[in-house]
């Protein structure tokens, strides 16, 4: 058969092998893998498909749903369902498409990565790492030994059990994917992590937002999202991206308190680790049983270490280390024993010491000038700042024809809020006029046209 314009449903029908949802979508699968079925297909209507194989109308809703999870078809206005093409694999969109502004931009603040200049030097880490008891032995070692020791008089509360990781995102990942099903609900803050409404969305769960203040997930929001028993909670305990907020010990004494009648696992995200400004108040230290920390390490210590640890909850860290087993298996413990020297090394301290204190500084300092500029952020600790202004798109614009690169706020947002843009802080100069400079155009952009910019 040759490229359909709109699909017969009587036609359709005799396709079908077995006429449950499964066999329905199996069957729709393997037609439009074929290319019997091409893109821009219109698709007979729910209604139409059911009389033609004697189903109800619920039976094949389920099967576009389990179609759609897979981005083979989509609904299109007055077009209704039609053919997208054979399955491919989920791109991680709000990540992907920030700051996509041009090659030649001067000043880069839309990714938000570590100032190479304020790294720690690896050589000597790597050095002593080869040395490693079980160097290059296939036992699958979940953390090394130098490592446990090295994290665990750092970590808030008493970890049940410990994984080493390819980064934060990675635990992230697969603690929502080893927790939720297909449909489960997670709770997040909102806004949050543009890469965490990524794979929240590749996983396929229904996200619950959180609303949050200067100190966090605000108790109301998270008590009301709690009645459609999530089976996870996520949010940043301090460093948050990408409004900058800490939470402190009296809120989260306070969610710890709505959480503990629940079942839901709670992922604390601690993003920017030891360069953090705040201390980690945990709720692991209340329901140790049902919190699990993932710590970061690659802004603080080096992207290319490719290391986050996970601590807590045994039966969630657990089902991680099980489906890794499938894959990976374990993380290397070259880099492992690489991070546990430069924890326990004076030298190292003492650099990324002085890298948690410029970061601070240069945060500080943009703060200000914005300020002065008539346009007022919040937060208090992280890599970024949470910028409003009057229009994104606009405000993209204004900054990129001045060879500068942002985040839009809207890649941040489950829901429609105030525009934001969001900016990475790390690579600042420290140059008064030229940071003056600087605020000069972002409060041109965040401003509305005709508005005073003195």
């Amino acid at each position: 058969m040759g490229v359909l314009v709109e699909v017969d449903p009587a036609w359709l029908g005799q396709q079908v092998r077995e006429p449950s949802a499964r066999g329905i979508a199996t069957s729709l699968i393997d037609l439009i893998r074929q290319g019997t079925l091409r893109p821009g297909a219109r698709l007979p209507t729910v209604r139409s498909l059911a009389r033609a194989l004697g189903v109800s109308s619920s039976t094949i809703a389920e099967a576009w749903s389990e179609l759609r999870k897979h981005r083979m078809i989509g609904t299109e206005g007055r077009r209704g369902t039609v053919v997208l093409g054979p399955p491919g694999v989920p791109h991680p969109a709000r990540y992907e498409r920030i700051g996509h502004f041009g090659s030649r931009l001067a000043i880069d603040l839309a990714i938000a990565a570590p100032d190479r200049a304020l790294l720690p030097p690896l050589d000597a880490a790597l050095a002593t790492a080869t040395s490693a008891e079980g160097f290059n032995g296939y036992v699958r070692e979940t953390i090394t030994p130098r490592l446990r020791a090295a994290v665990e008089p750092t970590w808030p509360f008493a970890a049940q059990s410990w994984l080493a990781l390819g980064g934060g995102y990675e635990g992230v990942q697969l603690l929502c994917q080893t927790t939720a099903l297909p449909g489960d609900r997670i709770a997040i803050e909102e806004p949050t992590a543009a890469r965490l409404l990524d794979i929240l969305e590749m996983i396929g769960v229904e996200v619950v937002p959180v609303a949050c203040d200067e100190d966090g997930p605000i108790p109301a929001a998270l008590a009301e999202s709690l009645r459609s028993s999530p089976v996870a909670f996520v949010y940043q305990p301090r460093g948050h991206s990408p409004c900058g907020y800490a939470v402190p010990e009296s809120r989260s004494a306070e969610l710890a308190r709505l959480l503990a009648p629940t079942n839901t696992l709670i992922v604390e995200d601690d993003g920017i680790g030891d360069l953090s400004t705040e201390p980690l108040s945990s709720i692991g230290t209340r329901l140790p049983d049902r919190t699990v920390l993932v710590r970061s390490y690659s802004k603080s210590h080096g992207p290319d270490l490719r290391l986050a640890i996970i601590g807590g909850a045994a039966e969630a860290v657990e089902r991680v280390r099980v489906l890794r087993s499938y894959g990976t298996g374990w993380t290397s413990r070259i880099l492992q024993d690489a991070l546990a020297h430069l924890l326990t090394d004076p030298g190292t301290q003492s650099i990324v010491e002085q890298a948690r204190i410029a970061y601070a500084r240069r945060r500080a300092s943009l703060v200000t000038a914005l300020s002065a500029r008539g346009v007022h952020t919040g937060g208090r600790d992280s890599l970024v700042l949470w910028v409003p202004v009057h229009d994104e798109s606009e405000a993209l614009v204004t900054l990129a024809a001045h060879g500068i690169s942002a985040a839009p706020g809207s890649r941040y947002r489950i829901r429609p809020g105030r525009p934001h843009l969001r900016l990475a802080i790390a690579a600042l100069t420290e140059e008064p006029a030229e940071l003056g400079e600087l605020a000069d155009v972002i409060a041109l952009a965040a401003k509305r046209p005709g508005a005073d910019r003195h």
